[in-house]
């Protein structure tokens, strides 16, 4: 079984479901799950989980994200993107200073109002469904870190205004709604015309890969070196455990680290001694990795679990 995160560029047109489910064909696997949806028309990083790798999409949905958009002044939809109806056009009366302090204002936290379309679910529907029946509910603001902006061009001169930027922000951030929010702020409205992810956490789209390579490459039996193992996507220390204590380790059980002697020692870890409330890789005595584990009061215990005992 394919266990793992493979880095994957999703291409315009394809819904992030889309992407999952072709590559479910390429690899030949039954589970995989994304780690945060992209809009259809947008492109860009789209990490995929696969087999056991599957239950760390939560743990990546919180990473944060960098996109690179493009903003069209002047012009507001119902979608809060280009691909929307128009709800309508006004003047750009602003320069680029108002407009540069109006896109900077919004570095910092800020209360957003997420849009009606978009996959959030109202009373058990998703509120683009109730968008598309033309209906309007109210929603929640919801609070979002913007940790940086940077505006790399901005066309003022053209009949169609626009501003490219580049944006850093935490996980449910809607890029849609923060060029709409900017184009209120500075009375003229705004869309978003474009949007890439450069970046989810520590995937890069330079180490990305297309439906369509990624495709050529399970075809040559190339495709696993670009599968990061479950594993390696943790920064903690590692602990071994030994013998003795395999059956535990495969039951879910806490693991004492200090019992035993010799090589029934549970904490094998080179000159390491566990520190209370901290994080381990925990592996078994073939240094298989069974999963993420806190050291309390003496003991290994389980937080997260990996291994698939099937495969032993």
């Amino acid at each position: 079984m394919v266990n793992g995160i493979i880095n994957i560029y999703k291409e315009p047109g394809y819904t992030s479901q889309d992407v999952v489910a072709k590559l479910r064909g390429i690899l030949r696997i039954k589970k995989a799950g994304h780690t945060g949806t992209l809009d259809p028309a947008a492109s860009g990083v789209l990490p995929v989980c696969l087999g056991k790798g599957t239950r760390l999409c939560g743990m990546i949905t919180d990473w944060q994200k960098t996109y690179e958009a493009v903003m069209l002044l002047g012009t507001a939809t119902d979608t809060q993107d280009a691909t929307g109806t128009v709800l309508c056009r006004r003047e750009v009366t602003a320069d680029e200073r108002q407009i540069m302090e109006a896109i900077n204002a919004y570095v910092g936290g800020y209360d957003q109002i997420p849009p009606m379309y978009s996959a959030l679910k109202y009373n058990g529907r998703k509120l683009y469904e109730l968008a598309r029946e033309g209906k309007e509910v109210e929603r929640a603001p919801r609070h979002v870190e913007i940790e940086s902006i940077r505006i790399n061009e901005m066309n003022l001169k053209d009949a169609e205004k626009t501003v490219t930027f580049t944006v850093t922000c935490s996980k449910g951030t809607y890029i849609r709604t923060l060029c709409a929010d900017i184009g209120e702020k500075l009375g003229c409205g705004a869309c978003m015309m474009r949007l890439e992810r450069t970046r989810v956490g520590r995937f890069g789209k330079d180490s990305s890969l297309t439906l369509n390579q990624a495709a050529a490459l399970s075809l040559k039996g190339e495709i696993e070196q670009h599968i990061l193992p479950v594993d390696e996507m943790f920064d903690y220390p590692k602990a071994v455990v030994g013998h003795a204590f395999n059956k535990q380790l495969y039951n879910g059980n806490a693991i004492c680290a200090v019992c035993g002697d010799g090589e029934a020692f549970a904490w094998k870890q080179p000159g390491g001694r566990a520190e209370e409330g901290s994080e381990y890789r925990v592996y078994d005595e073939e240094e298989r990795f069974v999963g993420i584990y806190r050291f309390e009061q003496g003991y290994f215990v389980p937080v997260r679990i990996f291994l698939d005992t099937e495969t032993i």
